[in-house]
């Protein structure tokens, strides 16, 4: 479970993968056509990691549900600086 940003305070993007560098990867070179692409959101400012698919889609269906203002704040707890956490990940 992941969210991206455009840049900080940016357009955000909320999605699950099981392969979480593998579609990283794929939003960064605008691999397949969508939202990411168009709007120019590459940077992983945050991610948590589940044992099972079905609670990351839970988890991310929340998220979708909450609002813009609680997103930041998520992101801003762990990720102050929104550096882009995909080198980390690699």
């Amino acid at each position: 479970m992941y969210i991206l940003a455009s840049r900080r305070n940016g357009t955000l993007y909320t999605g699950v993968t099981s392969s979480l560098a593998e579609r990283i990867w794929q939003h960064k070179n605008d691999v397949t056509e969508g939202f990411t692409k168009r709007h120019g959101v590459h940077l992983l400012v945050w991610y948590e990691l589940y044992d099972t698919m079905e609670s990351a889609i839970r988890r991310e269906k929340a998220i979708k549900e909450w609002k813009r203002e609680w997103k930041l704040e998520l992101i801003e707890k762990t990720n102050p600086t929104w550096r882009d956490l995909y080198v980390s990940i690699v």
